[in-house]
């Protein structure tokens, strides 16, 4: 899942990451984090990019955690999902294009 992060700050990766979990953690409890996968593939703070990685069947679910998230460490900021993909190959061709 390729991620557009909308803020003026520019954020670490790990402040990113924190933010998503616990909006995951928030929606959907203990046993919705586990089954989602989580993980942060690609992180460029400059660009203000994330690829996530993220289980198919917990997709829309990550969606509406990344949507409810209105600010990072006090910092109003936004989360838009560019595209997704089944591969990371295939979703790094589409951001590139």
């Amino acid at each position: 899942m390729a991620l557009k992060i909308d803020s003026k700050e520019i954020f670490s990766p790990g402040e990113f990451m924190d933010a998503v979990w616990d909006a995951v953690l928030k929606l959907y409890g203990e046993y919705g984090m586990s089954r989602s996968g989580l993980m942060l593939i690609n992180y460029d703070a400059e660009k203000r990019l994330a690829v996530i990685r993220t289980m198919h069947t917990t997709v829309e679910m990550v969606r509406a955690a990344l949507a409810s998230i209105t600010k990072i460490q006090d910092k109003p900021v936004a989360i838009h999902v560019i595209t997704i993909s089944g591969t990371i190959r295939t979703l790094h061709k589409r951001i590139k294009q």
